[in-house]
């Protein structure tokens, strides 16, 4: 019987992979969907480990799972936030959190935690369920989803941290950050890293202490002093992040990020960036004139969606051309400031900072 029962299955498993190859020229991905199956088949083909096909099958299915929830959500901006899962209702960084994700909201913005309790129970509750994302892990211990967000479509459980970090990161247009312990420092530093490295963002990262308080100021100061004074991180690198303990800087730190500035993308060697409206011609000139240091070559050009970029939802939206050093990301960051000080988008675009 069991026997029997594996076989259909197997067949079953072929009838299926070869329809799909049969139907990949017409797929809209089909080139990286057949990399990924050549992957795969190479690997059945070489001597892997049971464990390691396991953790290869466990994170595609963590994958999928991510995939489907924001793909119904992939035109709204989304803030992660971090910190501490043990910060309970009565401390004034869990208030802070709640009256940060209420603000966010406000504006028009979802909210993704990881599910647990603490500051991400708070950021959902002042987000509200329904504006709300859990993407909680699975552990034996401290990792139960909070009573805002248990058994909300929203709410999905991962396996392994990377992929859940992975959708933290690849879903948000900003991070904002609570005091915590050894995960939020973790995280506060993975964040820095992979924007300094430009495998991340542009995002906005915004590091919140409660009124009065000093935990990400300390942290700040300890980056300024044992980092930048040091040689350690470049002189720029502080400009990755905004440290605050005020809830209107805070919100206006995210909000401004995306006033002129829409997002970017590689084409080849060329970085594409996307504005929400057009520059003028002395406007671009002065951008050349300030950030010449982090050109490659050429310089900072006004363009159209490239041909490469047909397909791209943002087709419609101006643009600015750079062969970026792709290694001073704090002067980026700068760029990008300079930059939506510049334009001036429309009174609708204006009043929806959070359309992607």
């Amino acid at each position: 019987m069991t026997s029997s029962a594996s076989f259909d299955t197997l067949a079953s498993l072929q009838a299926d992979i070869t329809e799909l190859i049969d139907r990949l020229p017409t797929l809209k991905n089909r080139q990286l969907i057949q990399q990924a199956l050549a992957t795969i088949l190479r690997l059945a083909d070489s001597d892997i480990d049971r464990l390691d096909w396991k953790i290869l099958s466990a994170s595609l299915a963590d994958m999928e799972r991510g995939f489907q929830l924001f793909y119904d959500y992939r035109h709204v901006r989304k803030v992660t936030i971090f910190g501490s899962a043990r910060l309970s209702p009565e401390t004034p960084e869990y208030q802070m959190a709640l009256e940060f994700a209420r603000a966010v909201t406000k504006l028009g913005f979802m909210v993704m935690t990881g599910g647990g309790g603490g500051i991400m129970q708070a950021g959902h509750e002042g987000a509200g369920r329904e504006n709300s994302f859990g993407l909680n892990i699975h552990l034996p211990f401290e990792q139960q989803a909070n009573p805002v967000i248990e058994g909300d479509p929203k709410l999905i459980h991962f396996k392994y941290f990377f992929t859940r970090k992975l959708f933290l990161l690849k879903e948000s247009d900003a991070i904002a950050l609570f005091p915590g312990g050894f995960g939020t420092q973790d995280e506060a530093f993975e964040c820095m890293t992979l924007s300094q490295t430009g495998k991340f963002g542009p995002v906005p990262v915004v590091l919140i202490d409660h009124p009065g308080g000093n935990y990400w100021r300390s942290w700040s100061e300890y980056i300024d002093r044992h980092l930048v004074k040091t040689g350690l991180v470049s002189p720029e690198d502080p400009s990755l992040y905004t440290v605050t303990d005020n809830l209107e800087v805070a919100c206006d730190a995210i909000t401004r990020f995306y006033q002129v500035y829409h997002s970017s993308r590689y084409v080849g060697d060329r970085l594409v960036i996307r504005l929400r409206s057009d520059l003028s011609d002395t406007e671009v000139e002065q951008l050349n004139t300030e950030f010449s240091d982090i050109l490659v070559k050429g310089r900072i050009e006004k363009s159209q969606a490239l041909p490469q970029e047909a397909q791209d939802e943002t087709v419609s939206l101006p643009r600015l051309v750079l062969y970026f050093n792709q290694r001073d990301l704090g002067r980026m960051y700068q760029m990008i400031a300079a930059i939506n000080q510049m334009g001036r988008p429309s009174p609708e675009e204006t009043a929806h900072p959070e359309r992607k």
